[in-house]
């Protein structure tokens, strides 16, 4: 999915810091990333613009055009936080790709499939729910599939029918879409451990039956040598958090890969430990547009105080390294200088800690090797 160590030219990313917390966790991950890329002679070029409620307050929409168009045309996206009070109750017809920038970009680029890899981290155990035994050694990646599902369906809306207030939304999946984000779960199990978890709720909804019919036909098909497994979603939830060692890749609908990815923090001690790429399909040498940010959200309550975690957004440009422009050696590098650091003891605020996010961003480039 990523280019060759050895291309040349400019890698272009878009970034899109957005709301709330999200420019200050994104300053952090620029550095880091202009850091590594000036020594290694990777040529960044960075385009700046609006996404979000920043955008909304500027241009009284949450995406412009010509910056959907800039994404489309981008090597990759690394995108901050989106939303906040502000923004919440305005009143805005349309589905979510009206009320949120986030949304059209994930929508209109089609970037379907959300990588959201978890790990346990290295003196992260008291902060977790896990007696420390029972997530030593925990990494695993949950693919949540991004631009179908109950998010996106029609009808949707809320309106009067018979005399009272209904509200409804539809989940919905094609064969197509359900067999190619199974088929991106199932190439990406079998470069790692070879299991497979598929997570659906078939016993209640039509939307499992047909998703867990296509993913074994896929699975049959094109993996015979992976091991996949199906789990209705509330027996994944139990298992993910009395047994994380158990998984190693984890794909699931737009609403369930939301709801387990974030109970899966848990194991990472903090929502400001977990990045996140989406990717969109193939193009011609297998490349794919991606879209990196971390998982928390604007978290508006501490915005401007230089205490929000930047870590989750630093993975996330390792992530960008890694995948989009095929330096996972560099990406290593971040891992292991925020492992040592973590070692250290130096802890932004939601770790337990006292670092600001400006002494979090400088503890990682001095430890960077």
């Amino acid at each position: 999915m990523g280019e060759s160590k050895g291309e040349a030219g400019p890698r272009h990313v878009l970034v899109l810091a957005g709301d709330g917390i999200g420019p200050e966790v994104t300053q952090g991950a620029l550095r880091i990333l202009e850091h590594l890329a000036e020594r290694a002679g990777l040529n960044i070029h960075l385009t700046h613009d609006l996404a979000g409620g920043a955008c909304y307050d500027r241009h009284g929409e949450f995406l412009r055009d010509d910056t959907l168009e800039a994404a489309r045309n981008a090597h990759a996206i690394l995108f901050g936080a989106e939303g906040g009070p502000a923004w919440d109750d305005l009143e805005i017809e349309g589905g979510p790709t009206a009320r949120s920038g986030l949304s059209r970009l994930r929508k209109e680029l089609d970037l379907y499939a959300n990588v959201r890899p978890v790990r346990a981290w290295p003196g992260l155990a008291h902060l977790t729910p896990f007696v420390p035994e029972r997530i030593e050694g925990a990494d695993l990646i949950i693919v949540r599939e991004l631009t179908g599902g109950v998010y996106f369906g029609e009808p949707r809306g809320i309106a009067t029918h018979r005399g009272e207030t209904r509200a409804v939304d539809t989940q919905v999946y094609t064969e197509s879409e359900i067999e190619r984000i199974a088929s991106f779960a199932m190439a990406l199990a079998s470069r790692r451990q070879g299991l497979l978890t598929s997570v659906d709720k078939a016993n209640v909804m039509e939307t499992g039956v047909l998703w867990r019919r296509v993913a074994s036909a896929a699975a049959a098909r094109d993996y015979p040598d992976l091991t996949l497994e199906h789990l209705y979603a509330d027996n994944c939830l139990f298992q993910l958090v009395t047994n994380p060692r158990r998984f190693d890749v984890i794909v699931a609908d737009n609403l369930f890969g939301d709801l387990l990815s974030d109970c899966a923090a848990a194991i990472a001690g903090s929502l400001g430990m977990l990045p996140s790429a989406s990717f969109g399909p193939a193009k011609a040498g297998g490349k794919r547009l991606a879209l990196y940010e971390p998982v928390h959200g604007s978290a508006p309550d501490i915005a401007g105080r230089n205490i929000a975690n930047p870590m989750a957004a630093i993975l996330s440009v390792a992530m960008m390294l890694d995948t989009s422009f095929g330096r996972p050696d560099l990406a290593r590098r971040i891992e292991n200088a925020i492992e040592s650091v973590l070692r250290e003891n130096v802890l932004t605020r939601d770790l337990g800690g006292t670092a600001s996010g400006d002494e979090m961003t400088e503890a990682i480039l001095a430890a960077l090797t």
